[in-house]
Order: structure tokens, then sequence, then C-alpha cells
């Protein structure tokens, strides 16, 4: 009896069904949670060849678990990499990337918005390594260039950008980057593989802090990095190996099963997030808004070419600043008041004042993140309550 051909599939089906196959020990169709620190070897020569490497096994769950590499043999599968390496949180894995390409006086180029915690990471932790890292606004690409130099390893970006919602031309970066013979490494975590594929835009490695939308619901803390399999197999047998930011079997797990309604649910996240900013767009005490599926957004043309649909996230400035925002925040019924982004629930945020609070005054305001800056994480519901929610609050302000 011939089987469906898999290669052929559309995304939505490969989220469901994997690479193939179900656990071929037991038949199980949901790949089972290994919850073991320690797996048995079959002799004392079988146990030595595992740690010389000859033959492929599981010794010990920091060094490799079998439900973390059905997630990272899945998340390679979509995002079209050869390999893929889990991390105990997204700044695990970024961190773990840095370090594995960066040594003493050298040097990486990141887009200048970013994740105020990869920023911290610049600012704070990498000087203790002397790795240096110059940070530009990536959207206009000769800011790149110019910017590298002979001791420069590799170039960071993230788009779109937390929180401002910038875009950065990922086919530019990358030719740039070949050019200079190092690798461009894209965070892709607010658009995730379904809206936005790097790789096949000359990407050398995609990083995701899993957290967000591949888990999909605000119970999970993860990393995962996709690339070349040599560079994973090294970024596993050097950095993970000795650092030992793991993921744990049951996180693995959790993130398995939120791939499996991945498409559903970011179609929803990108339909109401669009309801959302159509609105705000047009309230009277909105002063701007910044959606990529809007046609006012400054990066809207560039959305259209690299990005399927526009994602979840919606950015928008209130008139009346700080005091304004966290009035609107404090009113709030539905929406949640919560860092973090792609829960089911929408989530509310002060970027300035909270998850970008690592940037200094004159960062924030170099990179466009403004007092009244509100970023908010459209969840999965009616996008009509969603609205009734956000008007209710803004009568109050």
């Amino acid at each position: 009896m011939s089987k469906f051909n898999l290669a052929k599939a559309k995304f939505a089906t490969l989220c469901v069904h994997g690479s193939g196959g179900v656990d071929p020990q037991t038949g199980a169709v949901s790949v089972p949670i290994y919850q073991s620190s320690t797996f048995a070897f079959q002799s004392a020569k079988h146990g030595a060849a595992l740690f010389a490497g000859e033959i492929e096994g599981y010794v010990y769950t920091r060094l490799g678990n079998p439900t973390q590499a059905a997630l990272e043999r899945e998340m390679a599968f979509l995002e079209g990499g050869e390999a893929a390496l889990c991390f105990s949180s997204g700044m695990a894995a970024i961190s773990g990337v840095i370090l594995a390409l960066c040594r003493n006086g050298e040097n990486l180029v990141s887009s200048d918005t970013v994740y105020g915690g990869t920023h911290n990471l610049y600012k704070e932790s990498l000087p203790l390594w002397n790795i240096g890292v110059k940070e530009v606004n990536a959207t206009e690409l000769k800011n790149i260039e110019n910017a590298i130099d002979s001791k420069t390893r590799l170039i960071f970006i993230e788009t779109p950008a937390n929180p401002t919602l910038s875009l950065i031309d990922i086919t530019g970066c990358a030719e740039i980057a070949k050019a200079h013979k190092i690798p461009l490494i894209v965070d892709n975590t607010f658009a995730t593989p379904y809206l936005q594929r790097p790789i096949e835009m000359g990407t050398d490695i995609v990083i995701h802090s899993a957290t967000k939308y591949i888990g999909g619901h605000g119970d999970t803390i993860a990393g995962i990095v996709v690339g070349k399999k040599e560079f994973i197999d090294e970024l596993r047998a050097k950095i993970l190996r000795d650092l030992g930011a793991v993921i744990s079997p049951l996180n693995a797990w959790l993130l398995l099963r939120g791939l499996k309604t991945l498409p559903v649910r970011m179609d929803r996240h990108c339909a109401n997030a669009l309801e959302i900013a159509k609105f705000l767009a047009m309230h009277p005490k909105i002063n701007w808004v910044k959606y990529p599926g809007l046609s006012t957004h400054p990066h809207h043309e560039l959305a259209m070419k690299q990005m399927k649909k526009y994602g979840g996230m919606v950015t928008f400035e209130i008139k009346g600043g700080r005091n304004a925002g966290e009035k609107l925040m404090n009113s709030v019924g539905l929406i949640t008041l919560a860092v973090s982004l792609g829960d089911c629930d929408s989530l509310i945020e002060h970027p300035a004042s909270m998850t970008h609070s690592t940037y200094s005054a004159e960062e924030l305001e170099e990179v466009g993140i403004s007092e009244g800056l509100i970023r908010l994480s459209v969840g999965l519901e009616d996008p009509v309550d969603i609205i009734a929610d956000l008007k209710m609050a803004l009568k109050k302000i």
C-alpha cells in the first residue's frame, strides 16, 4: 500500500505529523516524555563507545535526551535546517551561539533594536569575555556593511524587532554576511517558521525563544537554535555540554505539543492583531500604531516580501506619555498586564520600564522606544472582546 508523501505536504500538515512516524518502540502517537537523567549501558564497551562518540545513543540528559532529540528533529525540519539544538531558555540559546562563534578580542554586529535581555547581554556579560558589540540601525543595510571589520565574527538581527516591529531585509543581510564570510543569525521568535523562512533567504543560523509562539501557552521556558549540522554538533559538544543550559524533557514535550497547533494559532494571532491595529489606528487618543500588516508601517512592502502574514504583536504610542500608558495598562480587564508574548491570552506591557529597561534613556530614544510606547501581544480571544476591553480602558484616560 502506498504511503502519503510528506515532502509534498503543506506546513500545517507537517506541524501535525512532523518528520514522520510514531514512536518506533511503543507505537505511541505522542512522543513519550523520557523523564530520566541517566541511561543504562548494555556493557562497559557500549558505554565507552557512547562517550567516545563512536555510536549514537543516550548517556545523561545534559548531553541529550530522546524527547529533546524529537523536538530538535522537528524544529530543524520545520525551519528547513540540517539540525537543531534545544536550550533551557531563549537567552541561553543566544548567548550560547555567540560564545561558540566569538573569542577574546573579537566582535559582532547587531541590529540596535533587540529584546532587552539580549541588549543586557551585550552591555554587561560579553565585555567580561572581551567580546565587542556594534549595535547599528540595521534597517539601513549600509550600516551593517560599514560596521564590519577584520574582527567581526557574526551578524545578529531580530526581525520583526522587539518592541518597535521594525523590519530588516533578511536577504540583503545574508548577502553581506556571505561577502564577508561570516554567519548571519536571525532571531525568528516573533514570526516563527510559519510566517518567515530565514534559512530559505540565506540565513545561516535561526534562533527562537521557544517560550513564546512555539510553546504558545505561557507554561514553558526554552530556546532553540537551527543551523548546519556541523555547527550544531559543535554547539552541543562544547557550549551546551560545558555550560549546561539544558531543556527539561517535560518542556521539550510541551513544545512538541505546541508545534502541532502552531499554524492554527498563528493564523488567529495574525487575524486578531490586524483587527486591533486597525481599531487603534483610528482612535483619537493614539498617536500612532505600528503593525507590519498596515500600509502605514514604514516597512510594509518588505513585510509583504519576506513574511507570509504579519504576526500577533502590535505596538502603539498613546497620547499623554507614560502616565497615560500606565493608566491604560491598569484599566484593562480582559487583557493581562504581563511581559512575555505569544500566549493564548492577550498580554500588555510598557517596554521602557519593563522588557527594555536595560536600555538607557538615550538608547531608548535612539531606537524609537518612547515613554508612551505600549506593546500588545494579541491573544486568541475573540477580537470583539479585546477591542471592547481597550475601548473601556481608553475611556478612562
